[in-house]
C-alpha cells in the first residue's frame, strides 16, 4: 500500500523528492501518512478534496482486496 500511495503522490506533485510515506500500525487499521512539500499540498488535496478522496478510494479498494483496513492521512 505504501508503494501505491507513494507512486500516486509523486506523479501529482512538482517536487517528488519531498514526498514521504510512512506506515503506522493502528489498533483497528493500518494508517498511511502522506507528507509532501507545503507548495504541493493543494495538488494532493485538490479542489474540495477530490484528489484526496480519489486517492483514499483507490487505496481502500486495494486494501479490501488484501483483506486489510487502511486509512490514508495527509499530514503537514
Amino acid at each position: 500500500m505504501v508503494e501505491l500511495v507513494e507512486a500516486i503522490a509523486k506523479s501529482l506533485v512538482d517536487n517528488p523528492d519531498a514526498v514521504e510515506v510512512k506506515e503506522v500500525d493502528g489498533r483497528q487499521a493500518i494508517v498511511i501518512e502522506l507528507k509532501v512539500a507545503p507548495d504541493d499540498m493543494g495538488k494532493v488535496i485538490g479542489k474540495q478534496g477530490r484528489i484526496a478522496k480519489a486517492l483514499r478510494t483507490v487505496v481502500k479498494a486495494a486494501a479490501t482486496k488484501a483483506n486489510k483496513k487502511v486509512v490514508v492521512e495527509i499530514v503537514q
